[in-house]
């Protein structure tokens, strides 16, 4: 694994796939796969807003970039005419493009990225935070810090975060303490105007 990505997400390089992942639908539902497992167009229609025929086509624009594909059906009598999605990996990661065009493609994905991750902040602010158990609401946090630094340093401080959290990325579910419990970790590095 490269030092950018211990993780092993899936690095997303095509623009037309940074395009097609920037629909709302399609993100929601990779993102949907990646934290619940698989399901069928019909299970995650209920999750991303869009009929099941809908979703279904939005999962085969997805598949064609190889970022879900076909999984069998879980144990237990499921049906085995519906067909069954998974993601291909457990993240993705891209890095912007140095072409115009690709560029804009990008934007267009931290733009869908960032938008969803505001609503999660803020139906986890309405709907989980206040149920949580006091140890666990003094261990959430935010910050808003303001640091003076160069693009090297920059991707230094992104390489240090990335080697911390991967232990723990990398163990799973299945290799977390019976105490443990899912933590969303939010970072967005937005550098500032210099006028």
């Amino acid at each position: 694994m490269s030092l950018r990505n211990p993780y092993g997400d899936f690095e997303i390089t095509d623009p037309q796939a940074m395009r097609a992942l920037a629909h709302p639908v399609r993100l929601a539902a990779l993102s949907y796969l990646q934290k619940n497992g698989p399901a069928t167009a019909t299970q995650l229609s209920v999750h991303v807003g869009a009929s099941p025929s809908v979703t279904s086509w939005h999962l085969r624009h997805l598949e064609s970039f190889g970022l879900v594909s076909d999984s069998a059906p879980p144990e237990g009598g499921a049906d085995k005419r519906q067909r069954w999605w998974k993601a291909i990996a457990r993240g993705f990661r891209f890095e912007m493009p140095d072409t115009p065009d690709g560029a804009e493609a990008g934007r267009m994905l931290r733009t869908e990225v960032m938008s969803q991750a505001l609503d999660h902040v803020q139906q986890w602010l309405s709907d989980t935070e206040p149920a949580l158990d006091p140890a666990w609401s003094r261990a959430s946090g935010s910050s808003n810090t303001l640091v003076t630094i160069t693009v090297a340093e920059a991707e230094e401080i992104e390489n240090a975060i990335q080697e911390l959290l991967a232990p723990y990325v990398q163990r799973g579910p299945d290799g977390a303490p019976d105490e443990a419990r899912p933590v969303r970790l939010i970072r967005m590095n937005l550098p500032e105007a210099t006028n």
